[in-house]
C-alpha cells in the first residue's frame, strides 16, 4: 500500500508551481488533500519575514503532535533546516534544486539534509494545476539585486533564466489542457533573459501567439526593468490591465539606506505614463525599517499619495538575519510600523475604489470559484468580481457590462 502525502504550500506564486512541480514527481505515493489523511506531510516553506517563519513553524508542531513524519521544503528548508532537524522537529528537508528527487527522499527511512545548490534551473515543466483555474509558470530564478532587508538571494541564488524553448512548451500544453490565464512568476521575473540576450517582452510576445492564451498576468516587475520594449506591449489586448511594480518606500534617503535601485521622480514619471493607459497599478512597500525617521515617513507618505496605486502588498519591517538591515541601529517601533502600514493601506482601498467607479469598459472575468451566494473571480484589472448566477461558471470566462461598486468589490448579476 503506497503511503499518502500531504503537500502544504507556504508563500509565494513560485512555491506555487514548485509545489506542482514536486506533486508530479511523487510517483510511488498517493497524494492527499488533507493533512489529517496523510502519513508524510511535506512542506514548502516560505521564509521572507519572521511570520513566514512562525507560521512555518507552528504548522511543523501541530502535524509533529498529530504524529506525522515532517520533511521541510522551500526558501525555509535553507535558512531554518539545520535548526529544525537537530531539534527533532523535522524527519528531513531539502533545497530547491532537490526538489525533483522527491520522490527519492521520500522513502528514506533515516533522517536526512539534502541543502542542494542555488544554481540550478528547473528541469521539469507543470502540465497540469490541479484544482486551479490559472497556470503558474516560472520563468526565472533568483535575484541580483542587493536591497537591505531581503534573505530571498540567499536562498534562492542568483538571477538565473528558464530556457525559453521549455517555457512555450509549457504554456502550449497547458492551453491545450484549457487553461487560458497564465501567471509568469519567478523571484525577479524582470530579470528574465539577462543572462540569455533576450528580455521578458520579447517573451511576452511569443507567448501570446500560442493558440489558447488569453490573458497574460505577471509577478512584481522593478521600475528599473520597464524599458521602452516593455512598454510598447501596454497597449495589447492579452496583458492584463494591471502591473505590480515593486516600489518599497518613497522617500529618497530610505531608499539609499533600503540599497533600493530606485529614483522617486523617474518613479513617479513611469506610474503616471502607465496609468495614462487606464491601467491598474499595485506596489510593495515596507514600513518600519531602520532608519524610517518621523520625517522621513511623512515626506515618503506624501509623496506615495501622488502615485496613481490601486493595489498594495505593504508589510512592516521584519528583521532578518544575515541581511545588511539587521545591522542597522535606527529601529522603528513595532507599533509606529503598523500604524503607518494602516495609513497606506487605508489609502489604497479609497484609491482602488475611486478606480473602479471610473471604469469605462465592461470586465473580462476569469471565475476561479464559489464563496456562499456569489462565483468569485478577477477582472482585467485585478479586482475581485462577486458574481450572482444559477448558472455554473467556475473556470468560465464571462463579460460584464454592468456591475455595481462597493468598497468590498464589484458586484454583478448574470
Amino acid at each position: 500500500m503506497k503511503k499518502r502525502v500531504y503537500l502544504k504550500t507556504f508563500g509565494c506564486r513560485t512555491n506555487i508551481y514548485d509545489s506542482n512541480i514536486m506533486m508530479q514527481k511523487l510517483k510511488d505515493f498517493e497524494i492527499v488533500e488533507s493533512e489529517h489523511e496523510a502519513d508524510i506531510v511535506v512542506v514548502n516553506s516560505c521564509t521572507v519575514t519572521n511570520g513566514a517563519d512562525s507560521s512555518t513553524r507552528s504548522y511543523i508542531n501541530a502535524q509533529n503532535r498529530a504524529g506525522k513524519r515532517v520533511i521541510l521544503a522551500g526558501c525555509g528548508a535553507i535558512s531554518k533546516g539545520e535548526e529544525l532537524l537537530e531539534s527533532g522537529k523535522i524527519f528531513g528537508f531539502f533545497g530547491h534544486s532537490k526538489k525533483g528527487e522527491i520522490n527519492s527522499l521520500l522513502k528514506r527511512e533515516e533522517h536526512f539534509a539534502e541543502i542542494g545548490d542555488l544554481e540550478s534551473i528547473d528541469e521539469e515543466i507543470v502540465t497540469d494545476f490541479a484544482s486551479r483555474t490559472k497556470a503558474f509558470i516560472k520563468i526565472q530564478e533568483g535575484c541580483d539585486f542587493n536591497c537591505s532587508y531581503c534573505i530571498i538571494p540567499s536562498v534562492r541564488g542568483r538571477a538565473r533564466s528558464q530556457d525559453e524553448r521549455r517555457i512555450l512548451e509549457q504554456v502550449q500544453k497547458l492551453a491545450s489542457n484549457g487553461y487560458g490565464e497564465f501567471v509568469l512568476t519567478g523571484t525577479n521575473i524582470g530579470s528574465y533573459g539577462k543572462d540569455k540576450e533576450t528580455s521578458i517582452a520579447k517573451l511576452l510576445k511569443k507567448i501570446s501567439q500560442i493558440k489558447g492564451v488569453k490573458r497574460i498576468r505577471l509577478g512584481s516587475l522593478e521600475p528599473v526593468q520597464i524599458d521602452d520594449e516593455f512598454k510598447e506591449l501596454l497597449g495589447e489586448h492579452w496583458l492584463e490591465k494591471h502591473l505590480h511594480i515593486a516600489l518599497q518606500h518613497t522617500n529618497k534617503e530610505m531608499l539609499k539606506i533600503m540599497r533600493r535601485r530606485n529614483d522617486l521622480e523617474r518613479d513617479l514619471a513611469l506610474f503616471e505614463e502607465i496609468a495614462s493607459k487606464d491601467f491598474a497599478l499595485g506596489t510593495d512597500f515596507i514600513t518600519g525599517h531602520p532608519g524610517e525617521s518621523k520625517e522621513r515617513w511623512e515626506d515618503g507618505l506624501e509623496n506615495f499619495k501622488r502615485f496613481p496605486i490601486t493595489h498594495i502588498h505593504a508589510f512592516t519591517f521584519s528583521k532578518r538575519e544575515g541581511t545588511h538591515a539587521a545591522t542597522l541601529k535606527e529601529e522603528v517601533s513595532g507599533d509606529k510600523a503598523k500604524a503607518r502600514l494602516k495609513i497606506l493601506q487605508e489609502h489604497v482601498e479609497k484609491q482602488n475604489f475611486k478606480f473602479r467607479k471610473e471604469i469605462k469598459e465592461p470586465l473580462t472575468v476569469l471565475v476561479e470559484e464559489r464563496k456562499g451566494d456569489y462565483q468569485v473571480g478577477y477582472d482585467q484589472f485585478f479586482n475581485k468580481v462577486f458574481i450572482r448566477s444559477d448558472l455554473d461558471l467556475q473556470k468560465e470566462w464571462v463579460v460584464i457590462e454592468k456591475f455595481d461598486v462597493t468598497m468590498e468589490g464589484n458586484f454583478a448579476k448574470i
